[in-house]
């Protein structure tokens, strides 16, 4: 993460109150859920030669070397052209190509696999509006918008779609987007897609693709699995996670933090029960540091996994996370961290933890 993204430090005390995120209920039309899908702000500058192999983990470097084929590839393949140039190109519609016309990227919490998608996404030689990139959540909030069928047209044209941390927990939702990719995949779109392999399965080979591949059923013959082995970045070298801050700093910091907003932990958890999570990107639009008193054990699952998807969309567009109270750690119950959500919930305590270091600056010397 740039230091040009955070703020500095705190400067002289605003004259206005901060903003308050439970004071936002936004509105987010359509289109607007189309137009955003690109890699976010944290990765708006990767490329593929921005990624750093680990020299220990072969297996990055092959990532690499086979992605910026697959990107190559797709400078050939037009998009739209219906299930019989599914594997065309060209004027030599009938011959197919070397691979598979998707790519699952294979692996555990953060070993780059959202920077080697967004990427993928830069590397291929299309227009913006021919290539779209989002999260599993956010693809199905815009079936949800759009509905099915035009959701299909609306993605038809396009000749890569990247899915990231596709979700394999909710049947209904994995039905729906591997009907989605089925009707794209006869369109002519390439595919690439993450997710994360279940914490009880590190270190037990490919479980997160052949998970994948089963539950994207008749599309599994369409997608090459890339193993991507590797350590935690968000931790390696890091310090541990900071303890949390005082009730006081926390204030003192929103109150001198231009773009700041602060508000109870309590109060924003029943927040967001109120908003839609496909707006919790418009939720945060012009914050430049969400500040949180109280910080407390999550109630139930269906909290837990709206507070997720808030981690999320922090994340992606690096917004550090100054809190008082409990550690992100402690945000979510044993029983949680073993049940069929857990992926999501490490994920959002590694993605919580790395913004509030990010955060740690706002304070220096306070």
């Amino acid at each position: 993460m740039s230091s040009s993204s955070v703020p500095s430090g705190p400067g002289p005390l605003a004259d206005a109150a901060p903003l308050s995120l439970c004071a936002r209920e936004p509105q987010v039309p359509a289109d607007r859920l189309v137009a955003e899908m690109v890699p976010p702000p944290r990765f708006d500058s990767v490329r593929f030669g921005t990624y750093i192999p680990d020299p220990n983990q072969p297996s990055q470097t092959e990532a690499v070397r086979v992605l910026e084929g697959f990107a190559a590839g797709l400078g050939e393949a037009p998009a739209g052209g219906g299930k019989r140039r599914l594997f065309g190109f060209g004027k030599a519609a009938k011959k197919a190509p070397a691979g598979p016309r998707g790519v699952y990227l294979d692996g555990g919490y953060g070993v780059g696999k959202t920077h080697l998608l967004a990427s993928l996404w830069h590397a291929t030689p299309a227009e913006k509006s021919r290539k779209a990139f989002g999260t599993f959540v956010e693809l199905t909030n815009l079936v949800g918008a759009l509905g099915f069928q035009q959701t299909v047209q609306t993605l038809s044209g396009h000749r890569l779609l990247c899915i990231d941390e596709f979700e394999l927990d909710d049947p209904g939702d994995t039905v729906l987007v591997s009907t989605l990719l089925g009707r794209l995949v006869e369109a002519g779109v390439a595919l690439a897609a993450t997710s994360n392999t279940l914490p009880g399965k590190l270190g037990e080979g490919r479980f997160a693709a052949a998970d994948f591949l089963r539950e994207i059923q008749g599309l599994s013959a369409h997608f090459r699995a890339l193993r991507i082995d590797g350590e935690d970045y968000r931790h390696r070298g890091l310090p541990e996670a900071p303890p949390p801050h005082t009730d006081a700093q926390v204030t003192k910091t929103a109150y001198a933090t231009e773009g700041a907003s602060l508000d109870d932990f309590g109060q924003l958890l029943a927040h967001l029960a109120r908003v839609h999570p496909s707006r919790y990107g418009a939720l945060t639009d012009g914050i430049r540091a969400v500040c949180l008193t109280d910080v407390r054990p999550v109630p139930d699952q269906s909290t837990a996994l709206r507070l997720v998807v808030l981690a999320d969309r922090l994340y992606d567009r690096e917004v550090p996370v100054l809190a008082s109270g409990l550690p992100f750690d402690q945000l979510f119950s044993e029983e949680m961290l073993k049940g069929g959500y857990r992926k999501k919930y490490f994920r959002a305590i590694s993605r919580l933890t790395a913004l509030a270091r990010d955060a740690g600056r706002l304070v220096a010397g306070h």
